[in-house]
């Protein structure tokens, strides 16, 4: 299992992205957060297999019908406690 974090770009606030991700994420089984940044991007953190990185990239690029992804990075970090779900961080 490996933990990555994604900082998401664009229109991704104040449109109900966090909502649609943290929907779409749990649904595919996911575990890990989504969170808005003081900057006006998006941070989401989970915990994959590394084959399911592309899988989750898909669910942020979607969003919400009103969000506008200009861009996505993700990395891998250190893999410490585990989820037990997929929430929205406020």
């Amino acid at each position: 299992m490996k933990r990555y974090r994604c900082i998401v770009k664009g229109v991704v606030q104040g449109v109900w992205y966090r909502k649609h991700v943290a929907e779409a994420a749990e649904a595919a089984g996911f575990l890990g957060y989504v969170q808005n940044l003081p900057d006006g991007s998006v941070e989401a953190v989970a915990d994959m297999e590394a084959e399911r990185l592309e899988e989750f990239e898909k669910i942020l690029k979607k969003g919400s019908p009103l969000s506008q992804v200009e861009s996505i990075v993700c990395e891998e970090v250190p893999y410490d406690t585990p989820f037990h779900d997929f929430r929205i961080v406020r």
